[in-house]
């Protein structure tokens, strides 16, 4: 019996939203037991670099202009890239299929057909418009950097403090919430409930980046004109509302090949998924195994070439959060208890380098 593409799909979201889960909570702990002065015993998750996109893109520029990465986040470079390399093949398919913010926008749509049980529509002038706005922000971020920030830097950005503890800046916005930052993000929750898929059509920069590329995409939805009976639903479960009945390929920046339109056609050799015209089109199967493949040998490779793991020291996370503006409740303030557990801390850090020193200094005599 043959797994539904939308069954299939869903096993993949779950699956790498369950990963970037268990990754939070492990960077959590991580920070926590650095916060209260213990040495943590748990290894920092690379995979939280990424949620750094302008770490990523800066390291990006480095790796172009002088051929190697970067030993701060390395990992976010790691990840952009092989998220780049699915839209080679998939278009976006990595929102549809990987993406854990894909994964609760969708949740939302659900959300809305539960509750208000109608999708609001915008008029297509204000649609197009909204559009174009995760183009202009990721535009903007590409001019910024590629264009505009000088070799020099580059440098002084990757090795400066903002970037080097940017993840654990990121875990504070969420942990340490503004009430403005709370007021957006339920604002956005809001309408992306309300209509349907407002954050990825509208404002997703990474999205707007995999649009782009996905656009020479070797992977697009065909349509078989002799088999369609124009029925119209393929276009009516379109969550990017894209006009399928009056093509023959779906080249659409918006495609994120999540298989809605192939799986609701009730002529089945009327849509599918196509590297080569003429050719078999690829199952959902095919297409969930060649995102866990990409991960898995992307990251594999990143590992064994040592281009995984930052090379932040723990002392240096130590010092940073020892430094770190505290709560308002203790600004400028930190328990001697606290600061004696650091200071001992600091104290192991030092004897445990000095030790593997003078191992390394035996191993060379």
């Amino acid at each position: 019996m043959k797994t539904p593409p939308l069954l299939t799909r869903r096993f993949v979201q779950i699956l790498f939203s369950g990963i970037v889960v268990f990754i939070g909570i492990r960077f959590y702990l991580f920070v926590f037991c650095l916060e209260n002065g213990i040495i943590p015993e748990i290894e920092r998750p690379a995979g939280v670099e990424a949620f750094l996109p302008l770490s990523a893109l800066v390291s990006l520029k480095h790796w172009l202009y002088n051929g190697t990465i970067n030993s701060i986040h390395p990992s976010a470079l790691v990840l952009l890239l092989i998220i780049c390399a699915t839209a080679v093949i998939t278009k976006k398919g990595f929102c549809s299929w990987v993406c854990p913010i894909g994964f609760l926008v969708e949740g939302a749509a659900k959300l809305n057909g539960m509750v208000l049980k109608k999708t609001l529509r915008l008029p297509a002038i204000f649609d197009l418009l909204l559009r174009s706005l995760k183009y202009l922000i990721a535009g903007f971020f590409i001019y910024q950097i590629f264009y505009k920030m000088p070799g020099s830097s580059i440098e002084q950005f990757i090795h400066s403090p903002y970037n080097q503890f940017a993840d654990i800046k990121m875990l504070k916005f969420f942990t340490d919430m503004s009430i403005t930052a709370f007021v957006v993000i339920f604002v956005l929750a809001c309408l992306t409930i309300t209509i349907r898929n407002f954050w990825c059509r509208y404002l997703c920069p990474y999205g707007a980046l995999l649009g782009l590329i996905g656009f020479f995409s070797l992977g697009r939805v065909h349509r078989q004109p002799s088999h369609c009976i124009d029925c119209g639903r393929c276009e009516a479960v379109c969550p990017a509302s894209i006009d399928i009945r009056q093509k023959t390929w779906i080249n659409s920046l918006e495609c994120s090949a999540c298989m809605s339109c192939i799986e609701t056609c009730p002529e089945k050799k009327a849509l599918g998924f196509k590297l080569v015209p003429g050719r078999k089109s690829l199952s959902a199967r095919t297409m969930a195994i060649f995102f866990l493949l990409i991960f898995t040998v992307g990251i594999t490779i990143a590992r064994v070439s040592g281009h995984w793991q930052n090379k932040i020291s723990l002392q240096a996370y130590l010092q940073y959060t020892a430094s770190a503006t505290p709560s308002s409740k203790t600004a400028n303030y930190i328990s001697p208890e606290k600061k004696q557990r650091m200071i001992m801390m600091m104290n192991q850090l030092r004897a445990q380098k000095m030790q593997n020193f003078k191992k390394s200094n035996e191993s060379q005599k």
